[in-house]
């Protein structure tokens, strides 16, 4: 698993789960454990990548919505979040059924696993 600090767009691998967030978010090393034991249970471990959003032009740059984000492939596992414009070094907050949430659920993140692979 590789850490990267962003200098400039970065290109996604195919098949690729990201993890962004930023240094000091509460939330994401929960994240990394259950996003790890995720990808364990449909034998997609080794796309995991971890990105570091270092600053506000990153941010914007990432469309970054928050920490923790989770993309697959490039794509934000938050239904609609493509259509958001929110973007900044934040902490992100998933809105379900079950209210606010500071991580996606993990029907969500299945989901968008099933529909890119």
């Amino acid at each position: 698993m590789s850490d990267t600090v962003l200098a400039g767009a970065v290109r996604t691998a195919p098949h690729a789960v990201e993890l962004l967030y930023f240094d000091g978010c509460p939330h994401y090393e929960a994240m990394l454990l259950r996003l790890q034991e995720l990808l364990r249970g449909v034998d997609a471990g080794e796309w995991l990548h971890l990105r570091r959003i270092p600053d506000e032009t990153a941010a914007r740059r990432e469309r970054f919505l928050g920490s923790p984000t989770i993309r697959v492939d490039g794509h934000d596992v938050e239904p609609g979040a493509s259509e958001r414009s929110d973007f900044g070094l934040i902490c992100r907050l998933y809105s379900t059924a079950n209210g606010l949430r500071p991580t996606p659920p993990d029907e969500w993140v299945l989901e968008a696993l099933a529909q890119r692979t």
